[in-house]
């Protein structure tokens, strides 16, 4: 019976090769890749070139072969390695044109050998992992996956092969100039990511660099899905939370004070609600399972770039001026913040899976609208910085010409030495970016650590305002006696008449009776004191002395070579001296006394007493009773 089958089988095999197209690769060029299979890529399957349904298969002799139904009467084709990189062409490495089959033409329909007597030159790249994160599961299969293979993480063309001495090897082949690439375990929910497991920026080769297309070594570092979850913050992560909730806290502190500055506190506590929220999201977004879920969160701080300087500036106007209105036009302060919600918002709308290949592949719109946005927004930032650092610095001209009250602006100083660290990290970033992109050089690993430092100093600001908030926290509250004439935009010679004071005195035209006028203040000083008023003003003492306030500046600055605020200081800390003296006050510590004459702070005490002693309260008063 067996017998009869055989005979039966070999009589219709010939008529089954003859149903069928029988194609064989009887002779190739060496291999560009360690993959050794060959694809058809034809125009009756849409030119795929690695479509497994027309694989080649191999036989002993290293001949291939592909069996084709015999319907096919014409068509045109190629023989790839799997991708258009590895395709086909003539001995020199140039592209050759389509083969073409046609039934009625062919000696022999029914089989078509093919010699490839080259590939087309292509730049041809071998990278070696030459390690692995520990925890990667000992059955898993590696792959790359880049701008080369439009993204697919798992492409088993792509596939890294084991090597006995425990390294991976994988070759792409790619004309790309600039090549991004990553490593997968098949899907994007295993790609590798940084040290700490969060997302690792795409690798960067460009092959203008490249030295040695054989041995490109790599090292995975991490898994994203085996270490880059909430169970893993790293201390980075967080100082930044902790900066949030800083914040929040620093918001009920000063809220909770009494007699705290509401009118410029509230542009603070906006200011430090905002800068909490967008640190906190900046922290959350960058892990896998926010990320991949809602992308649109990396988007968000971005808006810190535009918004926070605006309500900064608004709280030292506020604070020093004690304006009453917005300024003129304020709403200009937020038309690029608006600006920069409308040419986001596409991307608010946009799929979740669309945006994430879009920041996968770094494409050219989102490219330049970051880098677009970062330029614009450095520029307007240096120059609210500069309009901060202006306001400060003319308010401190103008206290000491008109007022007596000190107010502490070291927290000020403090915070715009922060902001400028900031504004410096911020240009070296864009400046190494401009350098990687337009060069060819891979900066990403330098630019990431620069931005992750800038976000750091950003963080800090809460920790110096809390550490402010709870060593001098006057500075948070109204002050005794408010000062509303000061203006930063006039200059520090001019000075506002309070309308309800009458002159009535003018000025002269020269100071012919400076030691009248000089024997007048000094005789009002003595008796009526009314320095011990920690609030008192150029224009208060005016109408008290019923001369103008510009007629007193000019007496005290040319009479006793002062400006008004050094001048009532310096009646301070002689009534100072005479109290601490004075066995009476004996019970009382220097700070109490230090009050009783008008000074409004500690600070402002010590620091007024050594510029008029040269010694600290307790250096002086010690050193005369070792004298005495």
């Amino acid at each position: 019976m067996r017998y009869i089958v055989g005979l039966v089988l070999c009589w219709l095999v010939p008529f089954w090769g003859k149903s069928q197209i029988r194609m064989e690769v009887i002779q190739h060029a060496p291999f560009k890749t360690g993959n050794h299979r060959l694809f058809l890529a034809s125009d009756f399957n849409n030119w795929q070139p690695g479509d497994l349904k027309y694989e080649f298969k191999r036989q002993e002799d290293g001949t291939y072969f592909l069996n084709l139904p015999d319907t096919l009467r014409h068509f045109k084709y190629k023989i790839t390695q799997g991708s258009w990189g590895l395709a086909e062409g003539d001995a020199h490495g140039n592209s050759r044109p389509d083969r073409t089959y046609e039934q009625s033409a062919e000696a022999n329909p029914k089989l078509i050998q093919i010699k490839l007597d080259g590939w087309e030159s292509h730049s041809t790249y071998r990278f070696v992992v030459t390690e692995i994160p520990p925890n990667t599961p000992k059955d898993a299969t590696l792959y790359i996956t880049g701008n080369f293979n439009k993204w697919d993480p798992g492409d088993e063309y792509h596939r890294l092969s084991p090597q006995v001495d425990g390294t991976y090897r994988v070759t792409i082949v790619s004309d790309l100039e600039r090549i991004e690439y990553k490593f997968t375990r098949g899907d994007w929910d295993t790609v590798e990511g940084r040290e700490n497991g969060k997302t690792l920026p795409n690798r960067l080769l460009y092959r203008e660099e490249v030295t040695n297309n054989d041995n490109i070594e790599v090292k995975i570092i991490s898994w994203e899905d085996l270490s880059g979850t909430f169970r893993s913050i790293s201390v980075y992560d967080l100082l930044l939370l902790f900066s949030a909730f800083q914040s929040l806290l620093l918001i009920i502190a000063i809220t909770s004070m009494q007699d705290y500055n509401r009118p410029a506190n509230r542009w603070l506590v906006v200011a430090l609600g905002f800068s909490a929220l967008i640190v906190f999201i900046r922290v959350v977004s960058a892990y896998k399972e926010v990320a991949q879920n809602y992308t649109k969160l990396l988007l968000v701080p971005d808006f810190v770039l535009f918004l926070y300087a605006p309500l900064f500036y608004f709280y030292i106007q506020k604070l020093l001026f004690k304006t009453s209105k917005l300024p003129a036009k304020w709403w200009g302060h937020f038309v690029l913040p608006g600006v920069q919600l409308m040419l986001y918002l596409p991307y608010f709308f946009m799929e979740e899976k669309s945006l994430q290949l879009k920041i996968v592949n770094r494409e050219a719109d989102l490219v330049w609208l970051f880098w677009g946005m970062g330029s614009i927004a450095w520029i307007v930032n240096v120059y609210y910085w500069l309009s901060c650092r202006r306001v400060i610095r003319s308010y401190r001209v103008l206290y000491t010409t008109q007022s007596s009250y000190e107010q502490n602006l070291q927290y000020l100083s403090t915070v715009l030495v922060l902001q400028a660290v900031c504004l410096a990290l911020w240009l070296f970033s864009g400046v190494i970016f401009c350098i990687g992109y337009f060069l060819g050089i891979d900066t990403g690993f330098i630019v990431l650590k620069s931005i992750d430092t800038i976000w750091l100093a950003f963080s800090t600001i809460p920790y110096f305002l809390g550490y402010f908030a709870i060593h001098q926290p006057e500075i948070f509250k109204l002050p005794n006696q408010p000062i509303p004439f000061l203006n930063p935009n006039e200059s520090p010679s001019v000075v506002i008449q309070d309308a309800m004071t009458p002159l009535i005195e003018k000025e002269p035209e020269l100071l012919e009776n400076l030691n009248s006028y000089k024997e007048k203040i000094e005789g009002f000083m003595n008796k009526q004191k009314p320095y011990t008023n920690a609030g008192l003003t150029l224009n208060e003492l005016a109408s008290k002395l019923k001369m103008s306030p510009h007629l007193l500046s000019k007496v005290i600055n040319e009479g006793y070579d002062k400006n008004f605020f050094d001048f009532i200081n310096e009646y301070r800390i002689e009534e100072f001296k005479q109290r601490f003296e004075d066995p009476r006050n004996r019970q009382y510590t220097m700070l109490a006394i230090a009050f009783e004459v008008g000074f409004n702070s500690k600070t402002a005490f010590n620091r007024a007493f050594k510029k008029m002693t040269q010694q600290t309260p307790r250096e002086y008063f010690f050193e005369s009773r070792v004298e005495d």
